[in-house]
């Protein structure tokens, strides 16, 4: 900011096609002048501090967007191609929205029913889960016991499980999984069983490292196209989001 600053204000002090770095050259006594100009200037002026900011502040908003787009660009197999993530939604979708989430995470038991909604009245999108447990204990025994639900009773009755857990609110504890299981018509004991299962290892460490490549350190998180975006968004910000991907796609 500071760099920033100087530069703009030499700018606009001094002439020359190195005014940006005269300041260097200047002796004390020219200096302190400078120094006085300038202030004297931002005293009477202080709208072009603030211009200057806004200036700086959407030139890193573009670099951090074009950063995400790149990280994206590096990662789009682990993304979007992966076996071992459950995938909902329109399976031949034009767009593919990629959600990070926990299921104790606040944020995302709000962006659930805005989530489903979207993929159910857009039509056009699939959608792509992966498990980020990061909010302790519980958080990590119901992803785990989400997960195994699906190698033990398939993709379906990995939604049903999902679904049932973004709107659970007591503990999650193994006797409570196993009741929520048995309730939805699965073997919670099958489940709970195989909740240690290597497979499962190797599903979170690949997210957990996926996550960290992206510079994803919250929840929820999502991919959409080609852009990332870090925390919740209303149904309506997403709809209107993917329309402008799809006419940037297009």
């Amino acid at each position: 900011m500071k760099r920033f600053m100087i530069a703009c204000l030499s700018a606009l002090f001094l002439t020359g096609p190195a005014a940006a770095t005269d300041l260097e050259a200047l002796s004390d006594t020219e200096r302190d002048a400078f120094r006085a100009e300038v202030r004297a200037y931002l005293l009477e002026n202080p709208e072009v501090l603030m211009e200057a900011i806004a200036v700086l502040e959407q030139r890193q908003a573009q670099a951090e967007v074009a950063r995400d787009m790149d990280l994206v660009t590096a990662n789009a197999d682990a993304l979007f191609a992966s076996e071992t993530s459950w995938e909902g939604g329109n399976p031949d979708g034009d767009l593919v929205l990629v959600e990070f989430l926990d299921y104790r995470c606040g944020f995302c038991r709000r962006a659930f029913p805005e989530v489903e909604q979207l993929i159910e009245t857009d039509g056009n999108i699939r959608l792509v889960i992966k498990e980020f447990p990061i909010l302790g204990e519980q958080s990590t025994l119901a992803s785990r016991f989400a997960l195994s639900t699906r190698i033990v009773a398939g993709d379906d009755a990995y939604k049903d499980m999902h679904d049932a857990l973004m709107v659970m609110r007591a503990d999650i504890t193994e006797d409570a999984l196993v009741r929520l299981a048995d309730e939805l018509g699965f073997d919670g004991a099958a489940i709970l069983a195989g909740i240690e299962a290597p497979e499962i290892d190797a599903i979170l460490e690949a997210n957990y490292a996926l996550a960290q490549r992206l510079q994803i350190s919250g929840t929820p998180s999502f991919v959409m196209g080609d852009q990332l975006l870090r925390g919740y968004l209303p149904f309506a910000e997403m709809a209107v989001l993917a329309e402008e991907i799809r006419s940037e796609m297009n």
